[in-house]
């Protein structure tokens, strides 16, 4: 971090700059340098704070806070940056310094609440909430918080006021239902809970911590068939099979599981999990972030909200923070191995790519079918042009898949490109045909094995059908429209081809492939000044010198009849990109 000069030194500066003989400089008194000493910490914690980096921001503000003591807007700052595990009793003093000075500040009032949880002090923790500013949003954490303070007090009613008060917020319903039933659940209210989770599970996509509540409430009242079929009938679901991979196990094992809420604690780090999980814009990391890490602070082990911290700094760039998180995740965790993955992925993002598949490669060592991170090495040695070595990762993939399913055309479609950049085109559209077999409408795979037959003009009356599907598809992808418009230049309907082609340019401005494509769409419709033009945006925005070399000579002497386009690059139009990968 840049050093900020203090204002005074400025100043000082500055005045000696002035024309003529330079003045004396009268010696900046002991209250001027403290000031600009604080006002220089101020500007640091504000830089700090602007680059999501939380532990300089709360450092500096420390500091700021240490000069300035008096200062609310400092000590909430101060408190807000403060809390990351471990440095909870620092909050607690920032915390009673801000409600002193303002006594309804809401986030204050609410790590004082979290600190009550953690002490099993359920009245200080009710007394908090009723103190705090009330608005939209901490509506529903106050509820939360307060409903499971209630429940922890045996108080029925309370219970029952804050989850009606959930229901009645829109788009709170969800949550409402899901923490009604988990608190019926650790009351003992069997048939409340039970109709609470089938609530839970029916309102929307079954997430992850409903099923794994429902599943334990169900094994643990000794209804291990029902629950073997509850998890049997999500086996398949990607996003699931961390909960259902564990809980099979552990039902052939006759194992009784723990309660997914163990006690008031337990259930408020949900709720601030929860709340976290649907915070998800950047805009919201920094709250999203010091609610997870609330939410550990209460649960040490909640896991998923480990990985969903280290996913906030993914989402902020923040990617050796990431990766920091990721390694602390317990190998007994059932998130462990996407952990490591992602981590890996993190580390190519840093240019470490040799530390990204050595960590993978140790994942395969111990399990050679690991599939996804076989494919997780294939996309790196691909974004490292590897080509050979991704394709290699990506055929011991498919040796450890017993059957593909549709999860599964990713993988296909990646190899399909490291077999292009190698020239193997046949064996690539093999793995676009596989790819469009295992999931029929993915525009992506449309879109590239179209463009491919009508670059290389075979079966381009069929391509142009699988074409127009992706654009209809996704009709606002330029790369995909410009495929659509060559398909129309190579069967000569140069008109419809010219009209499609502009719409590209316009969705994707500065690509040289598709300029150059419009260029010879004009050319071929009479519009030769606006071809050149076309050309020579390309050749200004193209890197590769051979391309460069085919746009340079139409532009000398146009196109002669019958000559198509002297670029094959497919670039635009999906070849090299990477495809979107489902998570593990």
């Amino acid at each position: 971090m840049r050093r900020i000069l203090p204002l005074v030194a400025l100043v000082v500066l500055l005045g000696g700059c002035s024309g003529g003989t330079a003045p004396v400089a009268t010696p900046p008194s002991p209250e001027s340098v403290r000031q600009a000493q604080a006002f220089a910490t101020y500007l640091s914690a504000r830089f700090a704070a602007g680059q999501h980096d939380m532990p300089e921001a709360a450092r500096y503000y420390s500091q700021a806070l240490q000069n300035d003591p008096g200062n609310p807007s400092l000590l909430a700052l101060s408190f807000f940056y403060a809390p990351p595990p471990g440095v909870f009793a620092t909050a607690e003093k920032y915390a009673g310094q801000v409600v002193a000075a303002t006594s309804d500040d809401r986030a204050a009032r609410l790590a004082l609440a979290v600190i009550g949880f953690k002490r099993k002090d359920y009245a200080e923790v009710r007394k908090n909430l009723s103190a705090s500013a009330k608005g939209p949003f901490t509506l529903l954490t106050l509820a939360l918080f307060d409903a499971w303070a209630a429940a922890a007090q045996h108080d029925a009613p309370g219970v029952d006021k804050n989850i009606q008060t959930l229901m009645g917020q829109k788009g709170a319903e969800s949550m409402g239902t899901f923490h009604g039933a988990l608190i019926a659940d650790y009351l003992g209210g069997d048939a409340a809970a039970e109709a609470g989770y089938r609530k839970a599970l029916g309102t929307s996509a079954p997430t992850p911590r409903v099923l794994d509540a429902y599943g334990r409430f169900l094994e643990r009242r000794g209804r291990g068939a029902d629950a073997a079929a509850l998890y049997g009938k999500y086996a398949n679901e990607v996003g699931l099979t961390t909960v259902v991979r564990p809980a099979l196990a552990r039902l052939a094992a006759r194992q009784k599981p723990d309660a997914l809420v163990r006690n008031p604690a337990d259930g408020a780090a949900e709720a601030l999990f929860g709340i976290a999980a649907s915070l998800t814009e950047a805009q919201s990391a920094d709250v999203s972030i010091l609610y997870l890490r609330m939410a550990l602070y209460l649960r040490p082990d909640l896991a998923l909200a480990e990985v969903l911290l280290a996913d906030r700094f993914e989402t902020l760039k923040k990617y050796d923070a990431a990766i920091t998180i990721y390694r602390e995740i317990s190998p007994e965790s059932p998130y462990y191995r996407m952990a490591q993955i992602q981590a890996a992925l993190n580390a190519q993002r840093l240019g470490r790519s040799e530390d990204a598949v050595a960590g993978l490669r140790k994942l395969v060592a111990a399990n050679p079918g690991d599939t996804e991170a076989w494919v997780a090495i294939g996309d790196i040695h691909r974004a490292t042009e590897k080509y050979a070595e991704a394709i290699a990762a990506y055929d011991s993939a498919e040796k450890s898949l017993i059957q593909p399913a549709r999860r599964d055309w990713p993988m296909f479609y990646a190899r399909a490109m490291a077999k292009e950049r190698l020239k193997r085109l046949d064996d690539s559209e093999k793995d676009i045909e596989i790819a469009l077999k295992l999931s029929p409408e993915q525009p992506e795979l449309l879109n590239y094995l179209g463009y491919s037959w009508v670059d290389r003009g075979r079966r381009i009356d069929e391509a142009l059908v699988m074409l127009e599907k992706a654009r209809s598809l996704r009709p606002y992808d330029g790369y995909i429209v410009d495929s659509v418009g060559w398909a129309y230049y190579k069967l000569g309907r140069y008109q419809d081809a010219a009209k499609t082609l502009q719409a590209a340019v316009l969705l994707v401005p500065g690509d040289p492939t598709i300029n150059d494509h419009l260029g010879d769409a004009f050319w071929r419709t009479g519009r030769r000044i606006e071809a050149r033009f076309q050309w020579n945006h390309a050749i200004t925005f193209s890197k590769d010198e051979v391309e460069k070399a085919a746009i340079a000579a139409k532009l000398k002497t146009g196109l002669m009849n019958g000559q198509a386009n002297g670029l094959t690059n497919g670039q635009a139009n999906g070849v090299g990109q990477t495809p979107g990968r489902a998570s593990p």
